[in-house]
């Protein structure tokens, strides 16, 4: 029987972005099932000790200017540092792959698009326009993701997401959770790609494996 990873992300996430691929990678590597969350992340931030951006004490935001340049070079990707759009409201834009999901397609062309928009061509996916204009160009129709993601279904597995971060130690995107161990950041990837290929039990904070 496959595996199933919770993928725990916002399109807000620069991080989410840049582990986006080496992640997918490894899930078809390994033929497991995503499960995909969304995040509200500021709220999860409230709830677990995080700060927004804006809020870090300078030191800190310098440092991550200087980790995504980093990451950038060694992911081999094009990454805009300081989109125009940023912050932006992502609670629509992560929703939609919450409505696709419902509408039984796969969120990961549109997320894929999405990361790409906001941090390689700077696009504002606050603007729902810009986002219909995203669902059309990936193949999606538009009209029919857009009302889903507006749906209480959705709204409510949205929060749901939220509840689920906060009651399994969930802080920050990406997480990658398997078998309920946490990988936290995008470069855990390749230690979670280690993990499925060893079939180890998972790792626990409260345990010494």
């Amino acid at each position: 029987m496959p595996r199933t990873i919770d993928y725990v992300y916002s399109l807000m996430s620069p991080w989410a972005y840049l582990g986006f691929d080496p992640f997918h990678a490894v899930a078809k590597k390994h033929g497991v099932i995503i499960r995909y969350r969304p995040m509200p992340i500021l709220e999860v931030f409230n709830e677990t000790g995080g700060l927004p951006l804006g809020k870090r004490p300078p030191t800190r935001q310098a440092y991550r200017w200087t980790e995504l340049q980093r990451w950038r070079a060694i992911r081999n990707v094009p990454l805009v540092l300081r989109p125009k759009g940023f912050p932006f409201d992502h609670a629509l834009a992560d929703k939609l792959a919450i409505a696709l999901v419902k509408l039984g397609q796969s969120p990961e062309a549109y997320l894929r698009a999405g990361h790409r928009a906001v941090w390689a061509d700077d696009r504002n996916l606050g603007d729902e326009a810009e986002l219909q204009r995203l669902l059309t160009e990936n193949g999606y129709q538009a009209d029919v993701a857009m009302a889903a993601a507006k749906s209480d279904a959705v709204a409510a597995e949205f929060i749901g997401n939220r509840e689920y971060c906060i009651a399994n130690g969930v802080f920050g995107a990406p997480s990658y959770v398997l078998d309920g161990e946490i990988f936290w950041g995008q470069d855990r990837v390749e230690l979670l790609d280690l993990a499925l290929a060893s079939g180890r039990p998972p790792y626990r904070p409260d345990s010494d494996i």
